[in-house]
């Protein structure tokens, strides 16, 4: 019982010592001797440097994807009826869809940051905005889906090329594709 009372008056004072000071003389003290240098913003050439390898990295993953688990297997015949395991990969090609499509307007984003990406993407947004409803046609196994992420693809690795930044397909991981 003892450590308890002892307890409880050492937090009483030192609350009613921090209630005497005032409320803002111990922030004056304190800044008195803590300074904290203010982040200075990164030059143009950081960021546009910063935006290419974004971009780069962006539209290769959804290549990548699109390569990996929608053309590929759509060439390969899966998504015709009665092919073995077209139940699978319907729904990872749908998966794929959706992470196509977050990566590509990700990249899409990223562009804006250069310049020379941003003029060369320009014509290509509503090209990327017409792949949002695409993952559930390629899940319900429609070719002409297949066909409009290979061509949006295509453009997006034409666009980075005509802008000096190749776009080299990147294969994502399963949990990046499931994260999206």
């Amino acid at each position: 019982m003892p450590i308890r009372a002892l307890a409880l008056a050492l937090c009483s004072t030192l609350f009613v010592g921090a209630a005497a000071c005032g409320p803002g003389s111990v922030t004056r003290e304190v800044s008195a001797y803590v300074t904290v240098p203010s982040p200075s913003p990164s030059t143009q050439a950081q960021r546009q440097k910063l935006a290419k390898s974004r971009f780069t990295l962006s539209a290769g993953l959804a290549a990548g994807a699109a390569q990996q688990w929608i053309v590929k297997p759509w060439k390969a015949g899966a998504f015709a009826e009665g092919a073995a395991g077209r139940s699978s990969t319907l729904l990872k090609a749908g998966l794929a869809g959706t992470f196509v499509y977050n990566r590509l307007r990700g990249a899409r984003h990223n562009a804006q940051g250069d310049p020379a990406l941003a003029r060369a993407l320009a014509p290509l947004s509503a090209s990327i905005d017409s792949l949002k409803h695409l993952p559930g046609k390629l899940r319900k196994g429609d070719a002409s889906a297949v066909a409009a992420f290979d061509a949006v693809i295509r453009k997006v690795k034409a666009a980075g090329k005509s802008a000096g930044v190749p776009v080299h397909n990147r294969v994502p991981s399963g949990p990046q594709l499931a994260r999206g």
